[in-house]
């Protein structure tokens, strides 16, 4: 009876699957490489935000009214009657919200670097201006039965998860009338971090309007710088923005995102249109002023990030998880060379080979923290075939039969780079690669007879071992 497969030839296949499982070993630890070479890139991020300024959650302005409540609480004894009566009080406050607000900015990008590593920052040059609506300055929220209530001058209020980023203090007008600011926001605890904002004392204008219930407008213009990412919380009733950009590679995120935008090679343009009926911003940020470790990027906003248009440590990754099947592809085209061309390569020549293949990726993450990745991925590509041609010409006994294999080889270089390139249709274009090569494979082998190949390579094998 025929075996099915010859006892070299199965045995050179068997040894070729568990060098293509070795070679995960070093693709592990290159992967695990990767991370911390992008957990070094976090770092330096973090470090820059610590030493300029981090992303960016702009809050306000609103309007806050503190006040006074005081009132007697009062002790009885068991038989009903009075005992001690004690006078109480506790600052409180009142937030009042615009009812319509409208930012237009320019975001500049701006590269800043800690040592390879590269971070993008912006610098906004941006006005808000809205209105706030009419309302009675003396009726406060009463929380006590049978309180008094004693008002304090109202403030502008307006926060930055970052003030380190605004570039001097921004320009205000309330009511026709310019405004100062000054550090904290009173009548907030100072736990809270929205008592780290700024606030503004209401020029005599606004004051005199609010005081005849009328609405208030105001005008904020202000350069802030920040990392990456700008967040806007929707506080007004109506909040409409418009962004724009000469950084061509956006990335819009937040609770909502832009009704508008338009992305092209000269940069970006985009509106946000969001009404407080579908925001909870309001009850989020009155919940978050007296809550315990609360933060600003915990509230609703809409937001724009400026990134990187290639990611070389996420890039890098998504190619190492290919590494296994281009290993597989290579050997597989080196078992049919010998097959075909009747030589025999020794199982140290395909360890070589596979470890070749798994150092390009290697050599991949180094480059592209120095040039562009698409460079870095041609230079590594080029080496790793030209040094594929070289030993193919010498191992398979002739410098056609080495620059084939080459060929072939710079063919799965470019078809991963094109897997890479293209990440929404990655697992579609994978698909056909290997549909198309197990394709020409069976086509090119339909009129094979495996068996006096099989043959021929135990007649080869007997002499050797006599």
């Amino acid at each position: 009876m025929k075996k099915l497969l010859g006892p070299s030839a199965l045995t050179k296949a068997i040894l070729l699957v568990v060098l293509t499982l070795l070679a995960a070993l070093p693709l592990a630890q290159i992967a695990g490489l990767i991370d911390e070479r992008g957990a070094s890139r976090q770092a330096a991020a973090n470090e820059l935000a610590a030493r300029h300024a981090g992303p960016q959650v702009v809050t306000g302005p609103f309007l806050v009214l503190p006040y006074t409540e005081r009132w007697t609480e009062v002790q009885l004894d068991e038989k009903g009657v009075v005992k001690s009566r004690t006078e109480q009080s506790r600052q409180r406050v009142h937030l009042v919200f615009p009812e319509r607000t409208d930012l237009r900015g320019k975001l500049g990008a701006q590269e800043r670097y800690l040592g390879i590593f590269t971070v993008l920052f912006y610098d906004l040059q941006g006005s808000m201006s809205g209105r706030f609506p009419a309302f009675d300055p003396t009726a406060l929220p009463q929380h006590e039965k049978g309180s008094t209530l004693e008002p304090q001058p109202p403030v502008l209020a307006f926060a930055t998860s970052d003030l380190r980023g605004l570039q001097g203090a921004p320009g205000l007008t309330l009511a026709g009338a310019a405004g100062r600011w000054q550090p904290r926001v009173p009548g907030i605890p100072a736990s809270s971090w929205l008592s780290h904002g700024i606030h503004a004392p209401l020029p005599e204008a606004a004051a005199k309007a609010i005081a005849q219930r009328q609405p208030l407008d105001f005008r904020l213009d202000l350069q802030l710088v920040g990392q990456e990412r700008l967040a806007i919380v929707p506080l007004a009733d109506e909040n409409t923005a418009h962004l724009a950009s000469d950084w061509p590679h956006p990335s819009f995120g937040g609770k909502f995102l832009a009704t508008r935008r338009t992305v092209d090679a000269q940069g970006f343009q985009a509106d946000w249109s969001v009404s407080s009926l579908v925001s909870a911003a309001r009850s989020q940020l009155l919940q978050s002023m007296f809550a315990q470790n609360a933060s600003p990027s915990a509230l609703e906003s809409f937001d724009v990030s400026l990134i990187e248009p290639l990611n070389v440590y996420a890039l890098t990754k998504r190619a190492v998880k290919y590494g296994l099947l281009f290993v597989a592809l290579v050997l597989m085209a080196a078992f049919m060379f010998e097959l075909f061309a009747r030589l025999r390569l020794h199982p140290v020549q395909y360890a070589l080979v596979g470890l070749s293949i798994t150092l390009f990726f290697l050599l991949l993450l180094a480059l592209s923290e120095k040039v562009a990745f698409g460079i870095a991925y041609a230079c590594g590509a080029g080496a790793s075939t030209l040094l594929l041609v070289v030993y193919f010409s010498a191992v398979l006994q002739g410098w056609k039969r080495g620059l084939g294999l080459g060929v072939y080889v710079g063919v799965l270089y470019a078809a991963l780079y094109g897997l890479l390139s293209s990440e929404d249709n990655a697992l579609l274009l994978g698909s056909m690669l290997l549909f198309g090569l197990l394709g020409v494979l069976m086509i090119g082998t339909r009129k094979v007879d495996w068996y006096a190949l099989s043959a021929r390579d135990e007649t080869r094998a007997a002499p050797a071992s006599a």
